[in-house]
């Protein structure tokens, strides 16, 4: 039991930091400006560790380097108290690769939540905010390929309850990946 509230709780703190270093880069490299409420809470959640890591990590084009370090090593120290917690002395060989899963995870279940917030927005909002803005900017590049196939219907775009389902599918595939490094 304490073991299953131990993971739980390095899970969401881990996974928020994970996550707003995730999105930061994302952020930047849609060129989302960072003047507005989420913008805010991002540099408030990670400015303390990706500040000190761009002094050492330069920027790799519109890359910020440092904000997916910063991803990583959240994940590893992550995982390592989590090793340490289960006494399992053979998981830190493999623990780059259950970091890395974890990453994916991570940025794919931000994804999804990016979707499910966009697709609330479209259908009670009859204006547009800057949040909504926001959201619409990160959702485009994902939902754009999606678009491209699915054709509007009855007037509704359909494209983000599929790309829901294909990120659905990825969590599950990253999962099952994650479980078999573990074994």
């Amino acid at each position: 039991m304490l073991y299953q509230i131990a993971s739980f709780l390095l899970d969401v703190i881990g996974g928020l930091l994970t996550g707003a270093c995730l999105l930061r880069l994302y952020m930047q490299w849609q060129r989302v400006p960072f003047s507005n409420p989420v913008g805010g809470l991002v540099f408030a959640l990670t400015d303390w560790l990706i500040m000190p890591l761009r002094r050492v990590i330069p920027p790799a084009g519109r890359w910020d380097v440092s904000s997916l370090v910063a991803a990583m090593l959240v994940q590893l120290v992550q995982y390592a108290l989590l090793t340490l917690l289960l006494g399992a002395g053979s998981a830190w060989a493999w623990l780059p690769w259950l970091a890395l899963f974890g990453l994916l995870r991570v940025a794919v279940s931000g994804l999804i939540g990016l979707l499910i917030v966009y697709a609330v927005l479209s259908w009670i909002q009859g204006g547009r905010s800057p949040l909504g803005d926001v959201i619409a900017r990160l959702c485009e590049p994902v939902l754009r390929p999606f678009r491209r196939v699915i054709p509007l219907m009855g007037g509704f775009d359909l494209s983000p309850l599929v790309a829901l389902v294909v990120l659905q599918v990825a969590m599950i595939v990253l999962g099952h990946l994650q479980a078999s490094v573990m074994r």
